[in-house]
């Protein structure tokens, strides 16, 4: 509660190995870890507590989604986020966090319904104003993206069908000069041999 997290190891590491069923001392440890930088360590901690956490468990996962947001592992913190709301769904910042984890991963218009779910959890939440300009930005985002799509959908089209046109045209020119030659002939019943020599005066 200091802010001393590097002395608090101390008493929290020795805590649970005189009580290795101690829920809380884990928890608190694990904080401590994250505080000093200890990200592998928090990990551990979590790890190690999570089968025993009984109704902490939705908190250790919670806090193990942390742990592993900040490694930049996003897709295994969405999975502890999601255990944590599984566990407890009323959990709003499992939800806000696994959206972070979303926008962090590039798959924006997944994090719409998990920003939407915390705000209606969290309607007096100080981040609402920041959440929604969030989620106005991906709205905007993915209708500007709809539209160059449609108009490259559009260009494609028009390539396609410049294509065909002048495909057409090249077929319809190749059949009138086809058609135009008809009365023309050089089959062999037509040319004569010329045995002398050939003089012109």
């Amino acid at each position: 509660m200091l802010n001393r997290p590097q002395e608090a190891l101390r008493y929290l590491e020795t805590a649970i190995t005189e009580d290795p069923a101690h829920v809380q001392a884990f928890l608190y440890l694990g904080i401590a870890y994250l505080q000093v930088n200890r990200v592998d360590d928090a990990i551990a901690t979590y790890l190690r507590i999570l089968p025993r956490g009984g109704s902490e468990s939705a908190r250790i996962s919670f806090n193990l989604g942390n742990a592993y947001f900040i490694k930049g592992d996003n897709a295994v913190a969405r999975q502890y986020y999601t255990r944590a709301i599984e566990i407890d769904p009323v959990y709003s910042s499992a939800y806000l966090n696994r959206a972070n984890a979303l926008v962090k991963s590039g798959e924006l218009r997944e994090s719409l319904p998990d920003y939407e779910h915390f705000l209606s959890l969290e309607p007096g939440s100080p981040k609402r104003e920041q959440i929604i300009k969030l989620m106005a930005f991906i709205r905007d985002e993915f209708a500007a993206e709809e539209r160059r799509r449609a108009l490259a959908e559009e260009a494609a089209r028009a390539e396609a069908e410049r294509r065909r046109r002048l495909l057409e045209e090249v077929t319809e020119s190749l059949q009138a000069a086809a058609e135009g030659s008809k009365g023309l002939s050089a089959g062999s019943e037509d040319v004569q041999d010329y045995d002398g020599e050939f003089e012109l005066e």
